[in-house]
């Protein structure tokens, strides 16, 4: 699976002065933003099959973006806000009752929204979704003590007094220091079994070699290891090395000395069959990580002393993830509690066969980079003791409520204890003064939020949100299209949507004379990228055949490349079904095309099967600015297609690299290509709806599709004012707002995946990337 990269992906200090309400008391004072101060800019690595985002995500982002580190805010672990202490504000656009349908059945109409925002991502539907984007159990009261105001007014963190008796700050006290502070001293090596050189129960262990002075700003790299039980005892099957972005520099399966008695596929995911064609041995794994590691390089791991055993290797600089987030009496923290507490991630899933030792080591690197940049106090608040008991006693009631009858878990679920939930960071703004702004035509506040407003219409929820957000922080807002467009036509628009899609992906090609060889055409058009079915048409004078493709590229590659073509002996004509719905096309395809989402992206066809994404790597690593290089799957079989997307750093690589690769021969296959139109979320949904089964519930649904007839010039009309109030919504921001425009999605009346899109304005009242 291709994984996108971020390019802005870097981190700012803890503790910086000037946050969004600084900022914007800088602009009502007519300051500006003055020469000295920084942009805000936007990087997530939404591509392929890395854009589906989860609520926890999103939430994660938006309390991020609203306070930032110093109220123990993590930068999000799916894409990063650089400066975020400059940001003006943070602007979230509600589409009520609006799904990822809906944006492209009117993607016409949504001019603004699609030329603007870059960023875009896939959102499951919620049931509590307002919940989902700003937490539960808000305390929305100033709290004053003798130490002043708390944080956020939860339970869960600690007041000052408190964190004197806390291990941490017993261990490193208060203030942050370097990471030089945090390396384990040889009688901490000593005392916790780490291999150290001279050691008697260390002879024929390798030495790293990395005899250079420490100090703050020496290179963390993350290790973690999966191992097996042989004869001789642990012995590794799997290494992962990342350096400080969370790149992974090794990542390597290792056939062990001895007879393997056990290989523990319960965590390792290691089996037999991966091992068997393995011929990487530990000397192979000891060189190369000697000649990767810098002389002053730091490892940083979970119970890294494990690894270096089985590793057979001393490295004299170590920071230990379990003893770095001190307990009392000896005992430690699990990897997965820590990476969900500390950095929101989800690791080690039950889903997931075995532990990924490249996540593990990244976890462990993105802990002690927190650690260190949050310093000991910020990591004290965060009362992980009280997160773990409440958590503890969150699955012990699911666990009695597994096993309780039905009626009876009923009865008691109010009286259970609660799941652990996210804490609702708006209460943090209300202790510092700066109030939420929510508005709406629905009631979006359950907590008893100030300057929530219900309002008639979208004209006036907009009028008094041009009024309302320059003076928040952090406003919602919420349009919708009414309660008379929403759940009645759903299926219809779904069905509409499906058809459309179908006859976008259908190219019909002919004449052909009869006998002809239906191979030979499946194998030219086949070139243009996956076919989903094929067919011959035998209704007209001569035969025609009928395809259909999986992705909207390889359909216009096959009407631009081989219409007029000579295919299978005869000249044919290439082109899309004539219907109603089709009238458009062509201005789709070109709209598409121009999308910003799709700036520096071309698609790619031809390609073997048998080509790995290494293998493509290798062939198109001579391109000029290429970032990332993403493989489509089937999504049932897991197979890959006969086509990729390449993502490039700038439009002209882009243009470039189509001039070089029409024509390309990569492994006896001569390649097409062309501009994406598809590659970022909607590659996948193209799919899912191509692969659903469409048409059912027939008179109902027939009568419905009429209904929605009827209206849908009036819907067209609703949808496009609906974009020209978010742009001019948009257009009233200050600069440097990070804007998160969300179409929910639907739980009900079918399901259908929400739409996330955003963006940071920039000075041109566009998006800052």
């Amino acid at each position: 699976m291709a994984k996108a990269v971020c390019l802005n992906g870097c981190r700012r200090p803890g503790g910086a002065a000037g946050g969004p309400a600084a900022r914007r008391r800088r602009t009502a004072d007519g300051g500006g933003r003055g020469p000295e101060e920084k942009s805000s800019r936007l990087s997530a690595a939404l591509f392929g099959e890395d854009c589906e985002i989860s609520h926890d995500q999103l939430y994660e982002l938006l309390k991020y973006a609203a306070l930032g580190k110093r109220h123990n805010a993590a930068q999000p672990s799916w894409c990063r806000i650089s400066h975020q202490s400059h940001l003006a504000g943070v602007v979230v656009i509600v589409l009520h009752e609006m799904s990822q349908l809906h944006f492209y059945k009117f993607y016409l109409q949504f001019k603004h929204l699609r030329k603007v925002f870059r960023h875009r991502f896939i959102l499951t539907p919620s049931t509590n979704f307002f919940t989902s984007l700003y937490g539960e159990g808000a305390n929305l009261k100033p709290q004053n003590t003798a130490q002043g105001l708390t944080s956020t007014g939860s339970e869960c963190i600690p007041k000052n007094s408190d964190l004197q008796c806390d291990p941490i700050i017993q261990k490193y006290g208060i203030k942050p220091q370097g990471l030089t502070s945090y390396i384990l001293s040889l009688e901490e090596q000593r005392k916790n079994d780490y291999p150290i050189k001279g050691s008697p129960g260390c002879k024929g262990y390798i030495y790293t070699e990395c005899d250079q002075q420490r100090t703050d700003s020496s290179p963390l790299f993350g290790l973690d290891c999966e191992m097996c039980l042989t004869a001789k005892g642990n012995e590794v099957t799997r290494v992962s090395l990342v350096d400080a972005q969370g790149q992974c520099l090794l990542d390597e399966l290792v056939k062990p000395e001895s007879r393997v008695m056990n290989y523990l596929t319960r965590f390792s995911g290691v089996t037999k069959k991966m091992l068997l064609p393995v011929k990487t041995r530990l000397s192979d794994i000891q060189t190369r990580l000697k000649e990767i590691l810098p002389h002053d390089a730091v490892l940083v791991g979970h119970s890294l002393n494990a690894d270096l055993q089985a590793l057979e290797m001393i490295h004299p600089s170590v920071i230990d993830t379990s003893l770095l987030f001190a307990r009392n009496e000896g005992r430690r923290f699990k990897l997965k509690f820590l990476a969900k507490a500390v950095l929101g991630k989800e690791i080690q899933c039950e889903q997931k066969l075995g532990h990924d030792p490249a996540e593990d080591a990244r976890a462990a690197l993105e802990l002690a980079q927190f650690f260190i940049e949050q310093g000991p106090a910020k990591v004290a608040e965060l009362n992980l003791e009280m997160l773990l008991t409440t958590e503890k006693l969150a699955e012990d009631s699911q666990n009695k409520a597994a096993l309780q009858p039905q009626g009876c878990r009923d009865q008691k679920q109010l009286n259970e204890p609660p799941h652990l939930s996210k804490p609702c960071f708006l209460d943090c703004l209300q202790v510092t003064g700066q109030k939420p702004v929510l508005l709406g035509r629905q009631g979006l506040d359950s907590s008893g939020l100030c300057q929530s407003n219900l309002s008639t219409s979208n004209k006036q929820i907009l009028q008094r949100a041009l009024e309302d957000v320059p003076l928040s922080t952090f406003s919602i807002i919420q349009f919708s299209l009414g309660p008379e467009y929403i759940a009645s036509h759903l299926l219809a628009l779904c069905e509409q949507v499906r058809s459309k899609l179908a006859d976008m992906l259908t190219i019909y090609a002919g004449p052909f004379e009869e006998g002809f060889c239906l191979h030979s055409v499946k194998k030219e058009f086949g070139r243009c990228g996956p076919i989903q079915s094929l067919t011959v048409v035998t209704e007209t004078y001569k035969p025609y055949v009928c395809i259909q493709y999986e992705v909207l590229e390889a359909a216009q590659l096959a009407v631009e490349s081989l219409n007029g073509a000579e295919v299978a002996g005869s000249c044919i004509k290439v082109q899309r079904p004539v219907t109603a719905a089709m009238l458009d096309c062509d201005d789709l395809i070109k709209e598409l095309e121009l999308d910003v989402e799709n700036e520096g992206v071309i698609y790619v066809a031809g390609l073997k099967k048998s080509l790995t994404e290494r293998d493509l790597q290798e062939e198109f690593s001579q391109l000029k600015d290429l970032e990332t290089l993403f493989l489509p799957k089937d999504l049932q079989s897991g197979k890959h297609r006969n086509c990729c997307f390449l993502k490039f750093q700038e439009s002209q690589s882009a243009a470039d690299a189509l001039e070089v690769i029409n024509g390309w021969t990569v492994k006896g296959r001569k390649l097409r290509s062309r501009n994406a139109l598809a590659s970022g979320h909607l590659w996948r949904w193209i799919w899912q709806m191509n692969h659903s089964n469409g048409k059912q519930g027939g008179h109902i649904l027939y009568e419905k599709m009429e209904q929605l007839s009827d209206s849908e010039q009036d819907l067209r009309k609703k949808v496009k004012k609906l974009d020209h109030h978010i742009k001019k919504l948009y257009r009233s921001l200050q600069n440097n707002t990070l804007c998160v425009v969300l179409f929910p999605g639907v739980s009900r009346h079918g399901a259908q995946p929400g739409l996330g899109l955003m963006a940071v304005k920039d000075d041109g009242g566009r998006s800052a990337h």
